[in-house]
């Protein structure tokens, strides 16, 4: 079905198929999150985009047989594109309603280079050829959508999407942070040197988002998707 982008509301934050189908419920817990708070009001409509046709660009992109990845023979990119699309909305800060899935600012630095974002240049590559077909999407909306397609694809649950985030224009409007990790960005690190300084930073990061210790073991499961790679995270 055609959807006009902008005529839902502005959406902000609140991973091969065998590993995809024992993750399945950590990812949906990161995609449901992802796609179902909106936060702000409706925006102007502009021109109309086939999501159907999206999606099969986005497959296209998902079964090229070309994916080569270099921890694991027979890899997708989708745990890569859920990736994109949790950290894209992983900046999210309940306390002062900044951040989130709207903008798409990773295009720039200096949130392009915070170390949590390793790597995910190449997906925001992958899904250029799909953003230029289809001019009048968002690069906010293409980067959970492609979450979604690639959650589906590998064998998780339909998930409800919702068009409608714009983008910003420029670097300068990356969402800042404070604090001893601002240096780093908004997102969490895995490893603090302890397991109770790593626990400490993880609800630091994590209640800022509005999630409480529950949320964050459910969300952190989505881990369990796709391999470590020593380019990104640093594991192996």
């Amino acid at each position: 079905a055609k959807v006009a982008a902008g005529c839902a509301p502005t959406l902000q934050a609140p991973g091969s198929r065998g590993i995809a189908l024992a993750s399945a419920g950590a990812a949906t817990a990161v995609a449901g999150w992802v796609v179902a708070s909106p936060q702000g009001g409706v925006s102007s409509c502009e021109a109309a985009v086939d999501w159907n046709a999206v999606r099969k660009e986005i497959v296209k992109v998902l079964d090229n047989d070309k994916y080569v990845d270099s921890s694991y023979d027979g890899a997708t990119p989708g745990p890569l594109f859920l990736r994109l699309g949790w950290h894209s909305s992983g900046t999210f800060c309940k306390h002062t309603n900044t951040g989130g899935s709207d903008g798409a600012t990773m295009r720039f630095e200096p949130e392009m280079s915070w170390g949590a974002n390793a790597g995910l240049k190449l997906a925001q590559d992958m899904l250029e050829p799909v953003k230029k077909q289809f001019p009048s999407m968002s690069y906010s909306d293409l980067w959970i959508f492609a979450a979604i397609v690639a959650i589906e694809e590998m064998g998780g649950p339909k998930i409800k999407f919702t068009p409608g985030r714009t983008d910003k224009p420029s670097g300068k409007e990356c969402p800042v942070w404070e604090g001893s990790t601002h240096k780093d960005g908004r997102l969490p690190g895995a490893d603090m040197g302890s397991p109770d300084k790593t626990a400490a930073h993880l609800r630091y990061i994590f209640n800022r988002m509005g999630f409480d210790d529950r949320e964050i073991v459910a969300l952190s499961g989505a881990h369990g998707l796709g391999a470590c790679h020593t380019d990104r995270s640093g594991f192996w």
